[in-house]
C-alpha cells in the first residue's frame, strides 16, 4: 500500500489543481527557453544559409546586421581580383512595411546576386527560383503570399514565383527574395515629386556656378535623371559578400582586403558573434532573468502546497509515528508527492508545448538538451520544495494524536 498515493487520492481536486499550475509555469520556463533557442536561429539564419567565407562591410561599421553600411556596388568587381576569391555577390537588406490586401504586411527585402544567384539554396515549399532579372521575387510563407500573387513595391509590381518556409529576418519578419537591382530600386524609391524637385534643386546648383553658366548641357544632364550624371555613383549596396577557393586561408585572404581604406572585413564566424553579441545579448539576459524568477516561484507554489497538504495530515502523520513508523516512511509519503506533482507539472507543460508553441509569433525551438535540463531543475525544485513539508512532519510528537 503507497500512503503517498492513498493520500493523493483523497486530495485529488486540491493535487490536480497545484499540478496543472506547476504545468503551466514549466511551460512558461520552457517557452522562454525556446524562444531564446528561436531567436539566435533567426539571427544567424541568413548568415548560415548564405554561407559566404568574409563579409565586406563599410570601413569603421559593424557590418548590415548591426548597423547601416554603405559600400559601393562595383566593389564586388574588385573583391574578384583578389587572389583566392572563387566569387563575390553584392549583399543588399532592408525591412519595409506597406499596406497589401487591406492589412499591414512588413517584410524584410533580400536582393540575390543575379545573374549567379537566383535562389536555388532556398528552402522552397512551392514554386521555382527566379526566373528572370526584374519583376518577380520569392516569398516566405510567413508574409500570407499566395503563388503567382502580384505585390506592388515602389512604382513596380513584383510576381510571387517561389514560396520558402521559415526563412524570417532577425526581429522575425519575413523574408522576400528579389534581385540585387530590384531590391536597391525598391530602397531607394521616391514620389515623382520628390525626384522632380532633386532635379530642380540640382539645376539650380548648377546655374549658380560658372561652369553652369558657360555649359548650357551640363544643365540639361543637371535636371535629367541621375544615372545620366556621370560623376553620381550608382546606388549602394549594404555589404560584399566572398566565397573562397577551396582550401584557401581565410585569414590571408581577410588580411588583404584589411588594407583597403574603405571597407572593413569580417568572416563568418564573426558575423555571427556580433549579431549574438548585439542584437540578442540582451535578450537572452532578460529572458534568462524572467526564466529564473519563474522557477524561484514554482517552487515556492510546490513548497506551499506541499506544506498546506502536510499541515491535513498533522494527526495521520502523528498516528504513524505512535504506532512505530519508521521516519523515512513520512519523509517518503511527502516527498513522493512533491515528486509526482513535479513529473505531472512537467508532462503537462511538455504536452501543452507542442500545441502552444507553433501558434506563438516569433520562433520557439526547444532542443532535447533543454528538456533534459529542464527535467533535471523540476526534480530539484521538487526536492526543494518538499523540505518545508518534511520539517513540519519532523516535528509532530506522537502524543498529538491523542490531545
Amino acid at each position: 500500500m503507497n500512503l503517498a498515493i492513498r493520500d493523493i487520492r483523497h486530495n485529488g481536486g486540491r493535487f490536480a489543481l497545484t499540478a496543472v499550475g506547476v504545468g503551466l509555469l514549466l511551460m512558461i520556463v520552457m517557452g522562454m527557453g525556446g524562444i531564446y533557442r528561436g531567436l539566435i536561429r533567426e539571427a544567424t539564419l541568413l548568415v548560415d544559409k548564405i554561407g559566404a567565407d568574409l563579409w565586406i562591410v563599410q570601413g569603421g561599421t559593424r557590418g548590415p546586421f548591426a548597423e547601416v553600411s554603405r559600400i559601393p556596388a562595383d566593389l564586388e568587381d574588385r573583391a574578384r581580383g583578389v587572389p583566392g576569391v572563387a566569387s563575390a555577390q553584392r549583399f543588399v537588406s532592408h525591412t519595409i512595411q506597406r499596406e497589401h490586401r487591406g492589412r499591414r504586411l512588413r517584410l524584410v527585402v533580400q536582393g540575390l546576386g543575379w545573374p549567379e544567384d537566383r535562389g536555388d539554396w532556398l528552402p522552397l515549399v512551392a514554386g521555382r527560383p527566379l526566373g528572370q532579372a526584374h519583376y518577380e521575387m520569392i516569398a516566405d510563407r510567413s508574409l500570407g503570399l499566395a503563388l503567382g500573387e502580384e505585390l506592388k513595391l515602389g512604382k513596380d509590381a513584383y510576381r510571387v514565383v517561389g514560396l520558402t518556409k521559415g526563412m524570417t529576418g532577425t526581429a522575425g519578419d519575413g523574408l522576400g527574395f528579389f534581385s540585387a537591382s530590384d531590391a536597391a530600386a525598391i530602397q531607394f524609391d521616391v514620389p515623382g515629386e520628390a525626384t522632380r524637385l532633386e532635379r530642380q534643386a540640382r539645376r539650380a546648383r548648377a546655374e549658380a556656378l560658372d561652369v553652369g553658366q558657360v555649359s548650357p548641357l551640363l544643365l540639361e544632364r543637371a535636371a535629367g535623371p541621375a544615372s545620366g550624371i556621370p560623376a553620381l555613383a550608382p546606388p549602394r549596396v549594404s555589404a560584399v559578400t566572398v566565397t573562397l577557393q577551396a582550401g584557401v586561408d581565410a585569414a590571408r585572404v581577410a588580411a588583404t582586403f584589411a588594407t583597403w581604406p574603405d571597407i572593413t572585413v569580417y568572416t563568418h564566424r564573426q558575423q555571427v558573434d556580433l549579431l549574438l553579441s548585439g542584437m540578442v545579448d540582451r535578450s537572452r539576459r532578460q529572458l534568462g532573468l524572467f526564466r529564473a524568477l519563474l522557477i524561484v516561484i514554482s517552487t515556492i507554489i510546490m513548497a506551499l502546497i506541499i506544506y498546506t497538504l502536510t499541515l491535513d495530515k498533522v494527526h495521520d502523520i502523528a498516528l504513524l509515528k505512535l504506532i512505530g513508523a519508521r521516519n523515512r516512511v513520512v519523509v517518503g509519503l511527502i516527498l513522493q508527492q512533491s515528486l509526482l506533482i513535479g513529473a505531472l507539472g512537467y508532462g503537462l507543460a511538455y504536452w501543452l508545448g507542442k500545441f502552444a508553441f507553433p501558434l506563438f509569433p516569433r520562433l520557439v525551438v526547444v532542443e532535447q538538451g533543454d528538456l533534459l535540463a529542464l527535467a533535471g531543475i523540476v526534480l530539484a525544485i521538487s526536492v526543494v520544495a518538499s523540505l518545508l513539508g518534511i520539517g513540519k512532519a519532523m516535528s509532530v510528537e506522537p502524543g498529538k494524536v491523542l490531545a
